[in-house]
């Protein structure tokens, strides 16, 4: 599977490279290269979900493939909701930056003056600064933490949990209601935490087993909400990034927080190698052109938004299949997701001229 996709992004990468002659296919179109990716007949297995191109609110590019529920052959539709998975960590990383612009919060104190409740001395020296940006080291609330406080990074669905609690002591509300007020400021009129049960379009999810029959996933909410199980749609992370990088959410100074690396927040990723994390979202700079956002997986679904700010684009795959029973493969879960990110870099980033 995985030569399946390498050869689709090398065959458009290829064809971007050569000059037109008589001897050279004609370039596909940007909408042609995405259709053979998403139609492709030799794929091992079919693309279920929404993909959605946006420049500001202009669509480059929209399409559907696959049912949100199988048995009955339910289309999917604008309002088609899924489980977006780790895309979470950017609602949660800019809900604990209001708070800071409030000045109920200090990014860098102790996360004990927040929770006095934590046992571990460890809450003495952790501060948000570090469950932002993974570099805790916490690996259980009952334990000591693995690594000294901001000397390493080690990926956790943990201290985002925290930060939800730290959010709502700051605030005096539920995480979930600092959640949804978030959304509606955006006009995000189909997200929602998980609590909140007015969800009424989301799709099922569905998981392939071990003999290549997708299943009905159970256990696609089974995360903590604020890292991992928030409910959304194409269009409403489409009009999320308008939002927020146009600076509508937070100050410029918090902006500049949000989109910068963090020391020592960085990790191989099993998709893209070398990536550095901010506050709820990672960071790239290859070819000198930034991509801000995330990949999100929660069983069945496997998601994608990603943000170009200089050319004010957004990148949104969602999907419904989690097509491979071994977790670990990443890879093979988000190949059409990374295939489609690199025709949208050949077409619509890297040929913008460098400043």
């Amino acid at each position: 599977m995985k030569n399946f996709f390498s050869v689709v992004i090398l065959f458009v990468v290829w064809n971007i490279a050569q000059p037109q002659n008589a001897y050279t296919q004609a370039k596909p179109t940007f909408t042609e290269a995405l259709y053979r990716i998403l139609h492709n007949s030799n794929a091992p297995y079919p693309f279920s979900g929404m993909v959605l191109i946006q420049q500001d609110t202009t669509t480059l590019y929209a399409a559907s493939q696959g049912y949100a529920r199988n048995v009955t052959k339910t289309p999917f539709s604008s309002t088609s909701q899924f489980v977006v998975g780790s895309i979470s960590k950017q609602f949660t990383g800019v809900l604990v930056l209001r708070e800071v612009e409030s000045k109920r919060l200090d990014l860098f104190a102790p996360i004990r003056q927040y929770l006095p409740e934590l046992q571990q001395a460890w809450a003495d020296t952790i501060t948000a600064h570090h469950l932002l940006t993974h570099t805790h080291g916490i690996t259980s609330l009952t334990e000591p933490s693995s690594f000294p406080a901001g000397t390493r990074f080690a990926y956790s669905q943990r201290g985002y949990e925290l930060l939800s609690r730290i959010v709502s002591a700051t605030s005096g509300k539920s995480f979930a209601d600092c959640a949804q007020e978030l959304f509606r400021l955006c006009g995000m009129t189909q997200t929602f935490h998980p609590a909140v049960k007015q969800y009424k379009n989301l799709v099922q999810g569905y998981t392939r087993d071990s003999t290549g029959t997708f299943q009905q996933e159970q256990a696609s909410l089974e995360n903590y909400p604020a890292a991992g199980s928030f409910i959304s749609t194409a269009r409403d992370l489409a009009r999320w990034n308008r939002v927020l990088y146009s600076g509508q959410l937070l100050s410029p100074r918090m902006m500049q927080l949000l989109t910068t690396t963090k020391p020592n927040a960085t990790r191989q990723h099993p998709l893209f190698g070398k990536t550095e994390y901010s506050y709820g979202i990672t960071i790239d700079s290859t070819n000198q052109v930034v991509r801000l956002g995330n990949t999100g997986f929660a069983p069945g679904f496997a998601s994608m938004n990603f943000y170009f700010p200089a050319v004010r684009t957004s990148v949104i795959v969602l999907s419904n299949t989690d097509c491979c029973s071994y977790k670990e493969d990443l890879a093979t879960v988000f190949a059409y997701h990374t295939a489609i990110l690199e025709v949208v870099r050949q077409y619509c980033v890297l040929p913008v001229p460098k400043k």
